[in-house]
């Protein structure tokens, strides 16, 4: 990884997400390719299950943080706003475990391999801890001026 120096933004600045609705603790590297990110599994939080852990698939939710904590990067290097993106879809989810265990260490690594003007862009992901191995490729969309793309939304309701 050809990695930026990563300046320490707080990950709540970085997502468009708020509160309990941030999974991810930390990015630990980026560069104009790929971004790495960590999470501790803790109990207690919105996706947790009764004994404290996590299903696998929340690993898609993981993997989506980290693309939009990627686009939040990119977005304060140019002293830009960060701005909704939204996930389209996934392919290949693969999971060898059927939920993340309370305490374990989880590293996630997206690599984008495509992205145009529009604002489509296609990440392969992986997710790894303890015993634990997850990959997926995420269709993600971040509109120019989502905000935009939003009203234009709701006027059509």
């Amino acid at each position: 990884m050809n990695a930026t120096v990563y300046p320490g933004w707080p990950v709540a600045e970085l997502l468009p997400h708020a509160g309990d609705m941030i999974l991810i603790d930390e990015v630990t590297e980026f560069d104009e390719e790929q971004i790495r990110t960590r999470i501790s599994v803790r109990p207690g939080g919105l996706f947790n299950r009764a004994d404290g852990s996590l299903p696998a698939w929340v690993g898609i939710e993981l993997m989506a943080q980290s693309v939009a904590a990627y686009a939040g990067c990119q977005a304060r290097m140019k002293s830009e706003p960060v701005e909704l993106g939204f996930l389209l879809g996934t392919r290949k989810f693969e999971c060898n475990v059927d939920h993340f265990p309370a305490g374990c260490e989880l590293n996630i690594h997206a690599l984008r391999s495509l992205q145009d003007e529009s604002g489509m862009g296609v990440f392969e992901c992986h997710l790894r801890g303890p015993g634990i191995q997850a990959s997926a490729r995420l269709n993600v969309y971040r509109p120019p001026q989502a905000a935009g793309y939003l009203a234009e939304g709701a006027d059509n309701d």
